[in-house]
């Protein structure tokens, strides 16, 4: 299950519009959260409020811009977490897609028995 998920954030990371950022992403560098990347992380995040996005793996790198899947949670009692891409630089935060996965979704009930939600 974790192989799939995995493979759909991928998939998800490459179909988002990125282009604006760089053309080639390097995916075969190691997913570890280093110290260098943690350090990355902790400085485009200063200041930021409301979420709390824990790095979970490396995506991918390109040029200076890294790509890391995130798990996040807002900030109040209750709440649920998701995942998030997270795209950083040494300048700061570049961009932030998140991802709820039918999550928070509005369950709707089709006609022939089926849902949009699992």
């Amino acid at each position: 299950m974790k192989k799939i998920i995995a493979l759909v954030l991928i998939l998800m990371m490459l179909c988002a519009p990125v282009a604006v950022y760089a053309e080639e992403w390097d995916m075969s560098i190691s997913t570890e959260i280093t110290d260098e990347i943690q350090a990355m992380f902790d400085k485009a995040m200063d200041g930021l409020t409301g979420v709390n996005y824990t790095p979970v793996a490396v995506l991918g790198r390109s040029d200076d811009t890294t790509c890391i899947l995130c798990k996040a949670v807002v900030v109040y009692p209750g709440a649920e977490p998701y995942n998030a891409l997270v795209y950083v630089n040494e300048d700061g935060i570049r961009n932030i897609y998140e991802l709820w996965i039918d999550k928070h979704a509005e369950k709707e009930e089709f006609e022939d028995g089926t849902s949009n939600c699992a």
